[in-house]
């Protein structure tokens, strides 16, 4: 089979819960772009999604989110660029290698004050590890084969991911309430 994603192919190795943060760094090999996080990651998980960003041969990222005042860019901010200025999730990315370093939400939406990061881009260790996988059949759009799609739910539940084709229940209760407060069903 296929790379899951380089972080998932041999297993799951726990975070630290009291993991403080660190820095991000491009794939450039010179002046990389450096974003650092003053707080671990939360929400962790591997996402099939046709827009995050994936190493080489992965069929899932591993993104997480951080509140936006935890992250700041500290080197090479210029050479970053936003990949799709019409998406909710204004994904910034090296402009030279590629790299998604960051996403912010600049729009109304139940997810803005969070910014959407790549830990596995940080030399540190100890981040939050992956939860869930998200978007799982969305691989299938990008190409890959139906009818391996259940191996790929197989091999996610036996590393101890559940399986979702949108988000965890938990995220998408946070974007029911959001949503019912904002018409009015909700005070």
């Amino acid at each position: 089979m296929v790379s899951l994603h380089p972080l998932l192919d041999n297993g799951i190795v726990k975070g630290n819960p009291d993991h403080a943060g660190g820095t991000l760094y491009c794939k450039c090999a010179n002046d990389p772009v450096e974003v650092t996080l003053t707080s671990n990651v939360a929400h962790n998980h591997a996402c099939g999604c046709s827009k995050c960003w994936k190493p080489a041969g992965a069929l899932f990222s591993i993104v997480g989110v951080v509140p936006r005042d935890a992250l700041a860019v500290t080197a090479n901010e210029s050479k970053l660029r936003v990949v799709d200025p019409k998406a909710a999730i204004q994904r910034h990315a090296c402009a030279e290698c590629g790299t998604h370093l960051y996403g912010r939400i600049e729009v109304d939406h139940p997810f803005k004050g969070l910014d959407f990061v790549h830990a596995e881009l940080s030399p540190q260790d100890g981040w939050q590890e992956p939860q869930f996988a998200a978007f799982v059949s969305s691989i299938i759009e990008q190409g890959f084969d139906p009818a391996k799609i259940g191996e790929v739910r197989d091999k996610l539940h036996a590393i101890g991911l559940e399986t979702y084709d949108c988000l965890s229940p938990p995220l998408m209760d946070l974007i029911a309430v959001y949503t019912a407060k904002k018409s009015g069903a909700l005070k």
